[in-house]
């Protein structure tokens, strides 16, 4: 039911990773939903009561990705007036795209009295990475199964995390790739050096960086590490607080 969508996190939950999954019928499955942090994803008989059912079993801010038209148009009958439509931007998901001699270059521009570390046990858990970004360790089982199972690089500047690229989610294969600068840090090129760090330890252990944009700088951004361009699609965001 999933075929012709390449979203790594849909892997993620069918190879028993993390996240959820639904069926209508365990034995002869119609309809089907996958859910990994905020992301859902559906397929199958868009036309079913099931399907309506499935659509109000959402994280209560969610972004939901679907591949048919009749599902598009179901998402938006059953929630209009609490989801907007907008753009993400996939690349096409080979390694060798990407240079390692051109990414070991972005790490020699890191600035004097910044500190470019691995995420340890320490870092996982420290008040600094939870305050710049949630979204690295939450939609795991714990900050405990993140060290366990996730990988990331950050860069400090006087014991504070600013910058930050990590798994966002991570399958038999690979990683999805996470980003988060502080909003005082921007434009330094430091997502560039945590994200080049990340990438080269994936390639290290054969394991491929998945990178997939939620909007045109982060599109910028994957295109200078060398991540080649494939397609935009349809996000819905929904909101389940919205009246």
């Amino acid at each position: 039911m999933f075929d012709g969508m390449d979203d790594t996190m849909i892997l993620s939950c069918l190879q028993g990773h993390m996240g959820k999954a639904w069926v209508d019928d365990i034995k002869n499955p119609k309809v089907v939903q996958i859910i990994v942090g905020v992301f859902v994803f559906f397929a199958g008989d868009a036309s079913s009561d099931v399907a309506e059912e499935m659509l109000y079993n959402l994280p209560k801010y969610s972004l939901v990705i679907v591949k048919s038209d009749e599902w598009k148009k179901r998402i938006e009958d059953v929630h209009k007036g609490r989801v907007e439509k907008v753009k993400r931007y996939s690349f096409e998901k080979s390694s060798r795209y990407l240079e390692e001699e051109r990414l070991k270059k972005f790490l020699k521009k890191l600035p004097d009295g910044y500190e470019l570390k691995k995420i340890d046990s320490y870092l996982a858990y420290s008040k600094s990475l939870q305050d710049l970004s949630l979204d690295i360790t939450s939609q795991y089982s714990s900050i405990e199964d993140y060290i366990k199972k996730g990988i990331g690089y950050c860069i400090l500047h006087h014991d504070k995390i600013v910058s930050v690229a990590s798994s966002y989610s991570v399958y038999d294969d690979g990683i999805e790739i996470e980003v988060d600068t502080h909003p005082d840090y921007v434009r330094r090129g430091f997502a560039t050096i945590v994200c080049a760090s990340l990438i080269l330890d994936c390639l290290s252990r054969n394991k491929y960086p998945s990178w997939d944009a939620a909007n045109l700088p982060s599109v910028a951004l994957a295109k200078k590490l060398g991540y080649i361009f494939k397609e935009d699609y349809d996000t819905y965001c929904i909101d389940l607080r919205r009246i």
